[in-house]
């Protein structure tokens, strides 16, 4: 019932929970990291507000490459009896792990404005704190969020269907 609720049953069920994560990741994870690197400042932090457009869609288009991979890999760890708690986080677990290690260069280079070697030569050094930081946003706010909009969704969809579908008596 979880999956049936709380996950998008559309395409456009899909946009719409694939907007709330990212939306809410990138606002969070982008300026943590940059604080991170440069120092927990309001002048780091306005910086890093000013790129997060370039991050939000650098994210929106990693989905999309990174989303059936992810799903590949999550099938490899659970299997369909699994319950759907274990589901969920092992494909967080996936879908963060691949887009980290895209992030951790691409994220470096949108964020300094330019590209440099500099990102590939420090990946081993910042991906484990990229990926702790993103894996926990994830796990703890943003897809727990997007779920709660998708099953509220749901339930006003399903209870729609339910009394447009039921005839009305004449004694009631």
């Amino acid at each position: 019932m979880d999956f049936f609720m709380k996950l998008p049953r559309s395409k456009k069920e899909f946009a719409l929970f694939m907007a709330v994560i990212s939306i809410i990741s990138v606002n969070i994870i982008a300026p943590l990291i940059t604080c991170f690197e440069a120092g927990f400042h309001m002048y780091v932090w306005g910086s890093a507000l000013k790129v997060i457009p370039f991050i939000w869609l650098s994210v929106i288009a990693l989905v999309i490459l990174t989303y059936k991979p992810a799903e590949w890999m999550t099938s490899k760890i659970v299997k369909e009896g699994d319950s759907f708690n274990s589901h969920i986080v092992v494909n967080i677990l996936c879908t963060v792990f691949l887009m980290s290690i895209f992030l951790t260069v691409i994220g470096t280079w949108i964020g300094s404005r330019h590209i440099s070697i500099e990102p590939i030569k420090m990946f081993f050094y910042k991906w484990p704190r990229n990926f702790a930081i993103s894996f926990a946003v994830e796990l703890l706010i943003a897809q727990p969020i997007a779920r709660k909009v998708m099953l509220e969704m749901h339930k006003v969809m399903d209870k729609s269907h339910q009394t447009a579908a039921s005839p009305v008596s004449e004694n009631e």
